[in-house]
């Protein structure tokens, strides 16, 4: 039976994009979801209404913006907007996982940086702090000039693989950005790591080139922050058995999943992939070869620390 957390002051709402997971976080803090109704008046303009006093109340809000993004990008900000005016004393807003982050820089000309746009969005609603996890860019904290708490998934993932056991383990970027993330995981599991040199020739489209590093005869975890068609994950993987790989795993923090996705995991080489739920799957995506963890415990920790004015980066380790 859990315990009830003590301090009254603390609210935990959830709006409508993963309430499994802040049914869960809730349950780890000790204390039961906030009282609010998210509906649509008949044009689809969306209306929110908080069904209990918390004024003077430190309010976190869970609500990953993950499709339909837009959707539930406006329900988080009208309900800042409802919960400024019903004088919260801070509004903490935790999104497991943070939509529009892929834009974070100008690569191109005339393009848009919608990862700071959404950072000023949310800050303008009136949001005093930001709890994620595994943010695309690790620099989209810059972003932000109210405090940012950028939880890990490498614990999760890397203790779940730590458990099965495997024999001969390379750990290994899908491209050069994610370097930093395997090396982490690679520390953890005592591996090596190896490298998928690729070029992308348009988004959601990617060619492998080279594989850096000894993979013949080896057991290789590939490692991203975010699966979105799979195909990278799925190229590389295929691309890791041609070279001599025993087999393939594969882990995500985030599992967007959208179009041929889950297609592409089933006919690939990939035995097993492992996902947290910072993005609910839904039944059609729930196949024998994806492997759920749950993110609950440490962000209803993360909550913990925050609302106690206690350290967080002991949740890193």
């Amino acid at each position: 039976m859990a315990s009830t957390y003590e301090d009254k002051s603390l609210k935990v709402f959830s709006l409508n994009s993963n309430n499994e997971l802040a049914e869960d976080i809730a349950s780890h803090i000790g204390t039961k979801l906030g009282k609010c109704t998210v509906s649509r008046f008949s044009d689809g303009e969306i209306q929110i209404n908080i069904e209990e006093s918390i004024r003077g109340c430190e309010v976190y809000v869970v609500q990953s913006t993950c499709s339909p993004v837009n959707e539930h990008l406006m329900e988080l900000l009208i309900m800042i907007d409802a919960l400024k005016r019903a004088s919260a004393r801070s509004i903490n807003i935790v999104i497991p996982y943070y939509g529009y982050a892929r834009q974070d820089r100008k690569a191109r000309s005339r393009e848009p940086i919608t990862a700071k746009l959404i950072a000023n969005l949310l800050e303008t609603a009136g949001a005093s702090r930001v709890i994620t996890l595994d943010l695309h860019a690790p620099q989209i904290q810059g972003f932000f000039d109210v405090p940012i708490d950028h939880l890990q998934g490498v614990p999760i993932l890397s203790d779940y693989f730590e458990k099965m056991n495997l024999d001969d383990i390379v750990v290994v970027s899908p491209d050069h950005g994610g370097v930093t993330r395997a090396r982490k995981m690679a520390e953890r599991l005592r591996a090596p790591i190896g490298i998928i040199d690729k070029r992308r020739p348009k988004p959601n489209v990617a060619e492998v080139m080279n594989i850096i590093g000894n993979v013949e005869g080896k057991t290789a975890i590939l490692i991203d922050d975010i699966i979105d068609t799979a195909g990278t994950i799925t190229i590389a993987a295929n691309a890791l058995v041609e070279k001599g790989a025993k087999e393939v795993y594969a882990c995500c923090t985030h599992p967007v999943l959208s179009g041929p996705a889950i297609e592409r995991i089933e006919n690939s080489q990939i035995k097993e992939l492992v996902v947290t739920n910072t993005i609910p799957l839904s039944d059609e995506k729930r196949i024998d070869k994806i492997t759920e963890l749950s993110v609950a415990s440490l962000i209803g920790e993360a909550i913990i620390r925050v609302h106690e004015m206690k350290s967080v980066s002991i949740l890193f380790d």
